[in-house]
């Protein structure tokens, strides 16, 4: 276990734009979400669900967010509406976590919501496991509902985060964390 808590202990998010090809093989992203699936998951409900956008399927998903971009923002220079068809095009893979809430008299909405950010935690744990580069994001597109419905999410459904995931492009330099004696209390 040496070695896992030593990659834990280590492991940081790479920014999509210091990504790029390849991404995983099927093998590893048969991996990467098997160990997403295995995640705490109070009543075995199984609350997420994964999509998956690799090669022209993430240039359509672009379209679909720059579409409501436009019509959100009509006075929109080309210029940023071209950002925003971009939004998925960085890595070559990105998994879209999607928090599907099942009524359970036992288990309420925010334990299945924690579940699906386990989730993505995982996702990103496993990429990084592989030699891969990993990063969880959310942004505007991730919580306008034009846009969610344009993924095919359903109505009751949110999205968890979307997992950037490839090949890091140079060498990854750590963030300030946080000092555990201002976290931590005893009761």
């Amino acid at each position: 276990m040496t070695d896992a808590i030593a990659f834990l202990k280590t492991r940081r998010s790479v920014k999509p734009r210091e990504m790029s090809g390849p991404g995983p093989s099927p093998a590893e992203l048969d991996t990467i979400l098997t160990i997403g699936a295995r995640v705490p998951d109070h009543g075995k409900l199984a609350p997420w669900r994964f999509i998956v956008f690799e090669g022209e399927a993430r240039s359509r998903a672009g379209d679909v967010i720059a579409a409501v971009f436009a019509r959100k923002n009509p006075d929109a220079p080309v210029a940023e509406i071209e950002v925003e068809k971009r939004r998925l095009m960085e890595a070559p893979l990105v998994i879209a976590v999607v928090s599907a809430i099942k009524p359970h008299p036992k288990i309420p909405p925010w334990e299945q919501e924690l579940s699906a950010g386990a989730s993505c935690m995982n996702i990103v744990s496993a990429a990084s496991a592989l030699g891969f580069g990993a990063n969880w994001l959310t942004g505007w597109h991730g919580y306008d509902r034009d846009v969610l419905d344009g993924l095919g999410l359903k109505p009751e459904e949110k999205l968890a985060g979307f997992i950037h995931v490839g090949t890091p492009t140079r060498p990854n330099e750590d963030r300030p964390r946080p000092v555990l004696a201002e976290l931590v209390t005893r009761f």
